[in-house]
């Protein structure tokens, strides 16, 4: 009996009427494998996206609900030569691991074999220019064949195993000319050696796959280490929580099966599994992936938690708003493999041209071979040449130029506090040479402050603060917020629309409007003051005292704004605030082009007027009036405070409070460009300088292995420079 192949519980929604899976691959090498594999997938009825990420060997597949069964994926994955199977994060952690010791031990194979075959060809090629005898000559043939031989057939699997799978399907990858030219290298050598010729080519041919061993395995080390940036976050997740399932009774439970309005116990040391809110205990907590804050923050009676926090010392219980897929930290988590899977327009160009490149590599082959021969030349003299050819073409500095780039420079914005929604989001970035802010909760904070607490007695703000725990309203909850109440005060009363009151030892209390608390004047002096402002008034007995809040300019805006100022970027301000309190913000802000009261519409007017006009326009907001401006923007950028739409449709989104993350994101992406522009010159002009010149004879094969190898190398050191730049900082 058959047993039936079911993967639906590892299918999700997406919510826009299509579904998603992931499914890990064996056997992606390199870019002619991604495109072979996203043809083939998106070839298929009803399936929308089909994107390879090489970085972790995984496959997002997206199509109409219920047009597909995920199984016929895999199928036809087998069809192209591949084994898929659902992703999932430790198994493919434990099988990379693997693959990389595989790698390792290949690469060992091959270095040994190399250093004793080139110890024996040293004698064999001053030999042939003194007075080396035949039958010695071919005693270190025979030696180096002994060596080499096997030595390649193990230390050459990779590449191997990746040509056959192609060639079964009938396909061609990058690895498919390696392959044949590795094997016309041994072939030709012992027929030499049988022949009793001066040359053979056993050490080119087993220094050609030292050399691309070592290139496959930094590679790959590479990519795990930018994965690591992910695998951090993963390591955030707990994969239970302890959940009360009673008044006094707790039962550990898997996250899945945690639902909002649960509640949990978190002990000290514990990582939170879920976002909520506390409802009962008192600790500090470490949450800078979410804040940007590296010093402990104080939990407590109405604090918000997130998943991957670090509760540090007290107990807590806390009241589950998201659990699993639907936590912020699986949102970070799910942006920043949107970043490392995304394509841009140069990896496309560089996908194109190594599709192009083993039905090229192999006519240019053939020709050389054949030009050779009619030219003259002996047929041992051509194929050599031609193999010199397959070798040296080998596309793997195009192939890496522009994905190790972004690799690199997706990680050094991730750590700078930047996560990429979008492929191409780094080089439009780039281009950017005007910004456009909304004010409320992206120029500001999100939350609300009490911008007057010097003026205000420390008693009465206390006094006033357990007051505010009674109330709903937000600038109530402000000033218990800034006043750090712990405890309400008894016997409260909430009027409707105007406020609070209760007595205190004989006394009558009031916190609430300026009418309510008959603190009318002493609210309009302070308007005057602060127009931008919104007051909340405070009594006892004759005493009257008003407490200005509003959102605070984040605490970097004017140094970041300088900072933008400085790269010739201009900035505005177009906010559907009040004008004072636009013209108030623009005006700490040093920003002379400003408008108030606009609507979404008026925005999107105006990014389509600055496009017009050649600006390169990027958009940072966080509201939900604001996605419609960020997508009509050339780049779009979001707070990870911001309304989920909001995000969706920015190209970046940046965590913390700071803005520095906006300098840092540009300064990242001009220099990731600057290095994606130079690694495509090198990639070609390798090839246009190297191709020639063993189309020409000049080549060995062991050079060409070497000059191949090393190209690569170049390529892949030079997109490191994108970790660091020289102003990422205010």
């Amino acid at each position: 009996m058959q047993a039936t192949r079911n993967f639906s519980h590892y299918v999700r929604d997406t919510g826009s009427g299509l579904s998603h899976i992931d499914l890990a691959v064996e056997g992606v090498s390199c870019a002619g494998c991604m495109s072979k594999i996203e043809r083939g997938l998106l070839a298929m009825p009803d399936v929308t996206l089909a994107r390879v990420n090489l970085t972790d060997r995984r496959v997002a597949l997206e199509w109409k609900q219920g047009a597909l069964d995920p199984i016929r994926f895999i199928d036809r994955l087998a069809e192209l030569g591949y084994k898929a199977y659902p992703f999932e994060t430790a198994s493919a952690e434990a099988l990379e691991t693997e693959q990389s010791r595989f790698l390792l031990r290949c690469l060992g194979v091959a270095a040994f074999a190399t250093m004793n075959v080139m110890m024996l060809s040293i004698p064999v090629w001053s030999g042939n220019v003194s007075d080396m005898i035949p039958e010695q000559r071919d005693f270190f043939h025979w030696l180096s064949a002994l060596i080499a031989l096997p030595a390649a057939a193990y230390a050459g699997q990779p590449f191997f195993r990746s040509a056959w799978r192609a060639l079964r399907t009938r396909n061609v990858n990058m690895d498919v000319p390696i392959s044949i030219g590795v094997t016309l290298a041994l072939t030709m050598s012992v027929v030499e050696t049988l022949g009793h010729a001066e040359h053979a080519y056993f050490d080119a041919a087993i220094m050609l796959l030292t050399f691309l061993l070592v290139g496959r395995y930094l590679d790959q080390n590479m990519r795990r280490r930018t994965r690591a940036v992910a695998g951090n976050l993963a390591a955030l997740k707990a994969e239970t929580a302890t959940k009360f399932i009673g008044t006094d009774e707790i039962s550990e439970v898997p996250v899945a099966a945690i639902r909002p309005g649960d509640i949990v116990l978190l002990r000290p040391g514990e990582r939170c599994a879920v976002d909520g809110t506390v409802i009962d205990g008192r600790s500090e907590i470490d949450q800078s992936l979410i804040t940007g804050e590296t010093l402990y923050a104080t939990a407590e009676h109405g604090t918000a938690v997130y998943a991957g926090s670090l509760n540090v010392s007290g107990t807590l219980r806390v009241r589950v708003s998201a659990a699993s897929e639907s936590t912020l930290l699986a949102e970070i988590t799910r942006l920043l493999g949107n970043a490392l899977q995304a394509r841009s327009r140069y990896v496309q160009l560089a996908d194109r041209a190594s599709r192009l490149y083993a039905p090229v590599v192999h006519a240019t082959a053939l020709l050389t071979m054949l030009g050779w021969v009619l030219a003259g030349a002996t047929w041992h003299d051509a194929v050599i040449t031609a193999i010199a050819v397959l070798i040296i073409t080998c596309p793997c500095a195009l192939g890496l130029a522009i994905p190790t780039v972004q690799t690199v420079a997706s990680g050094a914005m991730f750590r700078a506090g930047v996560l990429l929604n979008s492929g191409d989001s780094i080089e439009r970035l780039a281009d950017v040479d005007r910004i456009i802010f909304d004010k409320t909760g992206t120029l500001t904070l999100p939350e609300l402050d009490v911008v007057n607490s010097a003026g205000i007695p420390g008693e009465v703000f206390d006094l006033a603060g357990r007051l505010a725990l009674a109330s709903h309203h937000p600038v109530a909850a402000a000033v218990a917020r800034a006043s750090n109440a712990k405890s309400p005060l008894a016997g409260i009363v909430e009027e409707p629309g105007q406020g609070v009151r209760g007595v205190l030892n004989g006394e009558e209390v009031r916190l609430g409007r300026p009418s309510f608390c008959k603190a009318e004047q002493l609210a309009n002096e302070i308007l005057s003051l602060d127009p931008e402002a919104s007051v909340v008034a405070f009594s006892q007995g004759d005493a009257r005292y008003v407490f200005a809040v509003r959102q605070r300019l984040r605490p970097d805006a004017q140094a970041m704004v300088s900072a933008l100022q400085k790269r010739s970027i201009a900035v505005e301000i177009l906010s559907g605030d009040r004008g004072p309190a636009v013209q108030a913000a623009a005006q700490t802000l040093g920003i002379s082009e400003w408008r108030a009261g606009v609507t979404p519409a008026d925005k999107i007017s105006r990014i389509s007027d600055l496009k017009r006009r050649g600006f390169k326009v990027m958009m940072v907001g966080d509201g939900l009036n604001d996605a419609p401006s960020l997508a009509a923007a050339h780049v779009s950028m979001s707070p990870i405070s911001a309304a989920h739409l909001s995000q969706a449709t920015a190209d970046l989104v940046f965590l913390g409070k700071p803005l520095a993350p906006v300098v840092a994101a540009i300064d990242f992406s001009r220099k990731a460009l600057q290095l994606m522009r130079q690694n495509l010159w090198l990639a070609v002009g390798y090839n246009l300088l190297a191709v020639p010149i063993a189309i020409a004879g000049f080549v060995t094969p062991l050079i060409a292995a070497a000059a191949m190898s090393g190209s690569s190398l170049l390529v892949m050191l030079n997109a490191l420079r994108a970790r660091r730049v020289a102003q990422g900082r205010l």
